[in-house]
């Protein structure tokens, strides 16, 4: 297990204070932001603290309001909105500084049988096994990787990467903004549904919204953009040990009003589809370039 996975399975440890109320840390890694994946997953963490044990997240939604500061604690407060028959809501905010950062609305439900279908797992996709991660791009390829790039991929972090789609990133040409992406954890988690389910979410923030930039020929690293998570939407459908790679594959219907638009299918190598999640972000042009 690397350092970057021991350190996400300590970050989402919340600590609890009070009855609904939990405080959560962040990395010190050097980012001058809080990575949105992190607020959500511990936003999770602290709405499943408060639901029964028999009830899952089957669906969240998230609105991101501030930049969080990685620097200080976040504080989450949970309001138990609703605990029904079969279905338990709750609302998390996530404070810093006095002021809400962000809020998620999360829906939990027992496990029931009944019909069942799903959209199959694209079949032209090379398995994992004949692609290089990022690191191994950097090191074994001659593309073209705008510095930006090779400075994000070359960090440690707890997830491995290999992108279906190189071209993406190599090249400054418009392309359909579509792509797919395995990743998998640098490390074990322990067998626990909610926990899992926090990684789950944690991991759905990694490459998506980027996708709405494939169409202009721009990546997120792109000095002349501003870009950042306006809202994030995630439905859990089948649960998954993450002991393996998962597909990511997204697609970005639509971009206008500086806001791209990006869905998300998550399959476990077999072919299930594990969950779904869509994404609307901020990717505004830029006065001028930043440093």
């Amino acid at each position: 297990m690397t350092d970057a996975m021991r350190e996400l399975l300590a970050i989402l440890d919340l600590e609890r204070l009070e009855h609904n109320l939990y405080r959560g840390r962040s990395p010190q890694v050097g980012w001058q932001r809080v990575f949105g994946g992190q607020v959500i997953s511990q936003s999770l963490v602290a709405a499943q603290r408060t639901v029964e044990s028999d009830r899952h997240v089957h669906s969240l939604h998230c609105y991101f309001m501030l930049p969080g500061d990685p620097a200080v604690p976040i504080i989450y407060e949970v309001d138990r909105i609703r605990d029904g028959g079969s279905f338990t809501t709750r609302r998390v905010v996530a404070i810093q500084h006095g002021k809400a950062i962000f809020s998620l609305a999360a829906s939990f439900h027992r496990d029931e049988t009944g019909v069942e279908h799903q959209m199959p797992m694209p079949l032209d996709v090379p398995p994992p096994e004949e692609l290089k991660t990022q690191i191994e791009l950097l090191r074994d390829s001659d593309l073209d990787i705008p510095e930006p790039i090779r400075k994000f991929w070359a960090r440690e972090r707890p997830l491995e990467v290999k992108p279906v789609n190189v071209e993406h990133y190599s090249s400054r040409e418009p392309l359909p903004p579509r792509q797919n992406v395995w990743m998998r954890t640098t490390g074990e988690i322990p067998d626990d549904r909610p926990l899992q389910a926090a990684i789950l979410a944690y991991l759905s923030d990694m490459t998506l919204l980027d996708t709405a930039n494939f169409a202009h020929g721009r990546t997120g690293f792109d000095a002349r953009i501003q870009m950042a998570s306006l809202d994030h939407s995630m439905w859990f459908h089948r649960p998954d040990p993450l002991d393996d790679w998962l597909l990511y594959s997204q697609d970005s219907p639509n971009m206008i009003g500086s806001r791209g638009f990006s869905r998300g299918l998550l399959y476990s190598r077999s072919g299930h589809l594990v969950a779904s999640v869509a994404q609307e972000g901020l990717i505004r042009e830029r006065p001028r370039p930043a440093r």
